[in-house]
C-alpha cells in the first residue's frame, strides 16, 4: 500500500510540473513571437502623439501624456525582460521536478510490475501515444527554453560595439603632435611627490603595488574658480567665473576658432581644465584612454591607456549609444587626474601622465551605463555610485585610491552627478535620485538632510545657490530646497529636464528640458519669468559665466542669453555637429567637445 501510495504521489508531482512546464512554455514561445514581430521601444502610439506635438507645440497636457506614456513604456519593457528571464528559469526548474518524478514513477512501477494486457494492440496504442505526449512536451520545453534566451533584447542594438578610427586632423588645421610618455602606463610607489620611482606594469601587476601617502597640495577656493575641476566646473555646479567670454563662433567658417583637435576615442564626458592642461576620456568596447591636451595650442601632451587593474572585468558591460563606456566626466584638484568608465575602474594620472593608482569598484549594475561624473573635495574623490543592485556615495582617499568612508543610501538607481553646496559657510555632497534629494558631510559621510521629492529614471544634477539647493526630473518635480530647514521653499512642474541639469546664480534659476525649451526662474520665490522654446532639444547643460548664460541644443546650435528676467539674446554660434556634452571656460575661453573634436573657442 504505501509503495502505491508512492506511485501515485510521483505521478501527480509529474503531471502537475509537466502541465506547468508545457504552460511556461507556451508563455515564453508567445512572447517570443510578439517581441520578434514587435519593437517594443518604438510606440506607434507615442510616435503619434510626438507628431501631433508638432502640430500643438504649446499643449502642455500633450507633453505631460507624452512624458507619461515614455515612462510606462520603458518600464513595461523592462518588466518584460524580467519576466523573460524568469520564466526561463522557471520552466528550467519545472523540466528537472518532471524528469526527477517521471524517473521515480518508473522506478517504482518497475518494482510493483504491471498487470498482464491481454489486447496487444491497446498495449502498442498506449505505448505509442505516451511516447508521443512525451515527445511532444519536451519538444515545447526546448522551443520555450529556446525562446527565453533568443528573445530579443531591442537594448543590444544601442550596444556600443565598434572601436571608433584614429581622428585625422582637418585639412585646414596644423597635424597634431602626439608626445608619448611611453608605451606602458607607470605606477608611482614614492613617498615624495618630488622623488617619483616609476615601474613598468607590463612586468608588475599594477593592483598589487602599494601606493604610499603622497602628500598633496589642497587647492583653496580661489584656485578652484580660476579652474574647471570637475563636471559643470566648480563645485559642479555649472557656474564659472570667467570675464570677456565668447558670445559668436561657428564651426564650418571657424570664425572665433582658435584650434580644434581630434579626440581619438568617443565619451561623452566634458573637458576638465586645471592650468595649460585639458583633460578628457574615451572608451569603446575594446579599450580605454585619458588625454591631456595643451590649452593654448590643442596639442596631445599625453596619452594613457587604461589596463591591467586588479578586478576589472574581462567582458565591458552592455550600454546604450547614447551613454557609452566613457560618459562621466574626470576630476582633478591640480596635483593629479581622475577618470572612471562604465565597468567600475577608477583610475589616478599625475599631471605629466604617470599612473598613480587604480582599482575597480565593483560592476555597475546599469541598464544605460553608469553616467556619474566624479568630483573633488580637499583630499577626497567622490562616487555617486548609485545603481540597480545597491546605492551608495563613496569617497575615495586622492593619495592612495583607498576608501575613506561609504554611505549606503535609500532610492533608486541614477546617472546624477554629485556637486558640492555652500550650507551656512560650510560645504556639503548633494546628491539627487528617486526619490530624495540629500546632503552629506564630505568628511565622515554623515547625511545631513533629505527631502523626498524626486521619481522617474533621475539624471540631472542638482544646484545650488544663495543657501539653497535646486533639482528636478522630467517625471517628478522643479523644487527648490533649503537644507538649514529640510523643507522644500517651492515646486514646480510646467517645465521639467530631463537631462540637462539645472544652473542657478544671482537669484535666477534656468532649467532646460528634452523637448527645447528653456526656462528662466526667479530662485527664491519660482516665479517664473520667461520661457523660451527653440530648436529640438537641450541634453547639454546651462551654464553661466560673467552674467551670460551658455546653451546648445543638441543640433549643435548655441544661444548665448543675458542672466536677467527677459530673454534677450546676446549671440549664438555653431558647432555644425550633434552636442550633449556641457561647454567650460578656462583663461577667458570656451572649450567644448563633440563627438569628433575639441574645440577651444575665443574672440580672434
Amino acid at each position: 500500500m504505501e509503495q502505491d501510495n508512492r506511485l501515485k504521489f510521483s505521478l501527480n508531482i509529474a503531471l502537475v510540473s509537466g502541465i506547468f512546464c508545457i504552460t511556461v512554455a507556451l508563455l515564453l514561445l508567445l512572447n517570443f513571437m510578439q517581441m520578434a514581430k514587435n519593437k517594443p521601444l518604438e510606440s506607434k502610439a507615442l510616435t503619434s502623439l510626438v507628431k501631433r506635438l508638432s502640430q500643438e507645440p504649446n499643449s502642455d497636457e500633450l507633453k505631460q501624456e507624452i512624458r507619461n506614456f515614455d515612462l510606462l513604456a520603458r518600464k513595461a519593457y523592462f518588466n518584460s525582460q524580467w519576466q523573460v528571464k524568469t520564466g526561463g528559469y522557471l520552466l528550467l526548474f519545472g523540466a528537472i521536478v518532471f524528469a526527477l518524478s517521471l524517473r521515480v514513477f518508473i522506478g517504482l512501477k518497475s518494482k510493483i510490475g504491471e498487470p498482464e494486457v491481454k489486447d496487444e494492440n491497446d498495449l502498442a496504442s498506449r505505448i505509442m501515444t505516451q511516447r508521443w505526449v512525451m515527445i511532444t512536451g519536451s519538444m515545447l520545453v526546448i522551443l520555450g527554453l529556446g525562446a527565453s534566451f533568443a528573445s530579443v533584447d531591442h537594448l543590444q542594438k544601442y550596444d556600443v560595439t565598434e572601436s571608433l578610427a584614429e581622428a585625422k586632423p582637418a585639412d585646414d588645421q596644423d597635424k597634431v603632435e602626439v608626445i608619448k610618455v611611453g608605451e606602458n602606463p607607470l605606477v608611482v610607489t614614492t613617498d615624495s611627490a618630488k622623488n617619483l620611482v616609476a615601474a613598468d606594469t607590463a612586468k608588475v601587476d599594477t593592483a598589487a603595488v602599494p601606493v604610499a601617502a603622497v602628500k598633496i597640495t589642497i587647492p583653496g577656493i580661489n584656485a578652484i574658480k580660476a579652474n574647471v575641476p570637475g563636471f559643470r566646473g566648480p563645485f559642479g555646479n555649472g557656474v564659472f567665473f570667467q570675464k570677456n567670454t565668447p558670445v559668436e563662433w561657428d564651426a564650418a567658417t571657424g570664425k572665433n576658432v582658435i584650434w580644434k583637435t581630434p579626440v581619438p576615442k568617443k565619451g561623452y564626458n566634458s573637458p576638465v581644465i586645471w592650468g595649460n592642461k585639458v583633460f578628457l576620456s574615451g572608451a569603446d568596447n575594446k579599450s580605454r584612454e585619458v588625454y591631456c591636451f595643451d590649452h593654448s595650442s590643442g596639442k596631445v601632451l599625453w596619452k594613457q591607456v587604461v589596463d591591467k587593474i586588479q578586478g576589472s572585468p574581462a567582458t565591458p558591460p552592455k550600454v546604450t549609444e547614447d551613454t557609452g563606456f566613457a560618459a562621466p566626466s574626470l576630476a582633478t584638484d591640480g596635483n593629479r587626474v581622475y577618470a572612471m568608465f562604465a565597468d567600475g575602474d577608477i583610475i589616478c594620472f599625475d599631471m605629466d601622465g604617470n599612473r598613480v593608482w587604480a582599482r575597480n569598484l565593483g560592476l555597475p549594475d546599469n541598464h544605460y551605463g553608469h553616467a556619474s561624473s566624479l568630483i573633488m573635495w580637499k583630499d577626497k574623490v567622490f562616487v555617486q555610485f548609485d545603481t540597480n543592485k545597491s546605492r551608495k556615495l563613496m569617497a575615495i582617499n586622492a593619495s592612495t585610491g583607498e576608501t575613506t568612508w561609504e554611505t549606503m543610501r535609500k532610492g533608486k538607481i541614477s546617472w546624477a552627478s554629485p556637486i558640492l553646496a555652500d550650507i551656512n559657510g560650510k560645504y556639503q555632497v548633494v546628491l539627487s535620485t528617486d526619490p530624495m534629494v540629500a546632503g552629506y558631510d564630505p568628511e565622515t559621510g554623515k547625511e545631513l538632510w533629505s527631502v523626498d521629492c524626486m521619481s522617474g529614471e533621475v539624471g540631472p544634477s542638482p544646484a545650488s545657490s544663495g543657501g539653497l539647493v535646486f533639482a528636478g526630473n522630467e517625471y517628478a518635480k522643479l523644487v527648490a530646497i533649503d537644507p538649514s530647514k529640510n523643507a522644500k521653499v517651492w515646486e514646480s512642474d510646467e517645465f521639467l529636464p530631463e537631462v540637462a541639469s539645472p544652473v542657478a546664480a544671482n537669484g535666477f534659476l534656468f532649467v532646460a528640458t528634452s523637448y527645447g525649451v528653456l526656462a528662466c526662474y526667479d530662485a527664491k520665490s519660482g516665479e517664473k519669468f520667461w520661457s523660451k522654446e527653440d530648436g529640438p532639444g537641450y541634453y547639454s547643460s546651462p551654464v553661466i559665466t560673467d552674467n551670460k548664460l551658455y546653451i546648445f541644443d543638441t543640433s549643435g546650435k548655441m544661444r548665448v542669453f543675458e542672466v536677467a528676467k527677459e530673454a534677450k539674446l546676446l549671440g549664438e554660434g555653431n558647432a555644425a555637429e550633434k552636442v550633449t556634452t556641457t561647454p567650460v571656460f578656462a583663461n577667458g575661453r570656451m572649450y567644448l567637445r563633440t563627438p569628433k573634436f575639441l574645440y577651444c573657442i575665443g574672440t580672434k
